[in-house]
């Protein structure tokens, strides 16, 4: 074993002992970051060139700071993003709500979907929406000037349109004419912020993370938005809690304008979104 590997190997145990739900991947993608290589390349990399950086990045995880906030990007499907202080880091858990949304968007019969992303962050959802549907028109809404200095960044020289407001009462110039609206928003109950793992609680923006007493209240905005923007049989797909699915298809009731109204799984089977469709006149 050359030294690298070794010194992975330790990194692995001080950072689960530390509670870090992904130890040995999270030793690996660190030493890759530091060293330049690729998680696969570790062992190439010569003993001479040890790099003792690596140790002060490792302490950072073990302090549970984001490993996202030490190497400065995060990976999203077939997307690098920039990522860092004041924005949300994207979640693996969305891809399944991107990818329902993709495949929905791609089975109309439009041939440039207008797209709209609120609660924005990074640009996650927004970007991979446009580059998985080549001829979509995406727009990205997001409140923080601190998490739109990342978004930004992520979205210079793409397709995606960014604009800074509120979820709530955003893009009226597009009122009826959205063919799908997405978002990611904050939904964590105020009730439950020292059950938050310390990644987030300690370093994700709080309005990314919580909406009121029962964690619903953005999402009650979302459905407005998402009922004001869209055109009859357009839809809407809203992450939630694994612990929300009962809940939130509710919001999207026939007496507000909705069908079809489902929750969805994500990869690890738990409930994770909720779509519907605005109903015809």
């Amino acid at each position: 074993m050359n030294l690298l590997l070794a010194e992975v190997a330790q990194a692995t145990q001080r950072l689960a002992d530390a509670g870090v739900p992904s130890p040995r991947f999270d030793a690996e993608e660190l030493a890759a970051f530091v060293h330049g290589v690729k998680r696969g390349e570790l062992h190439n990399v010569p003993n001479g060139d040890f790099d003792a950086r690596y140790w002060e990045a490792v302490a950072r995880r073990e302090a549970r700071e984001p490993l996202q906030h030490i190497t400065g990007r995060a990976f999203f499907r077939y997307l690098e993003l920039q990522v860092g202080p004041g924005v949300f880091v994207p979640r693996p858990e969305t891809e399944s709500v991107v990818g329902w949304a993709i495949d929905a968007v791609r089975a109309m019969d439009v041939v440039e979907p207008l797209i709209v992303d609120l609660c924005t962050g990074s640009g996650a959802i927004a970007l991979a929406m446009a580059q998985e549907v080549p001829r979509s028109r995406v727009h990205g809404v997001e409140l923080s000037e601190d998490a739109l200095r990342w978004t930004r960044k992520n979205a210079e020289g793409s397709r995606v349109s960014i604009h800074q407001g509120d979820a709530l009462s955003a893009l009226p110039e597009l009122d009826g004419q959205v063919d799908l609206v997405i978002s990611n928003p904050p939904y964590i109950p105020l009730t439950e912020w020292e059950y938050v793992a310390p990644e987030a609680r300690d370093h994700d923006p709080d309005m990314a993370l919580f909406s009121g007493e029962d964690g619903l209240d953005t999402i009650r905005g979302i459905e407005r938005t998402a009922h004001r923007l869209l055109r009859p049989g357009g839809l809407v797909v809203v992450e939630h809690a694994d612990t929300q699915g009962g809940q939130v298809p509710w919001i999207f009731s026939e007496e507000a304008g909705w069908a079809d109204a489902a929750d969805h799984p994500d990869l690890n089977k738990r409930p994770r979104f909720a779509t519907a469709r605005k109903a015809t006149p």
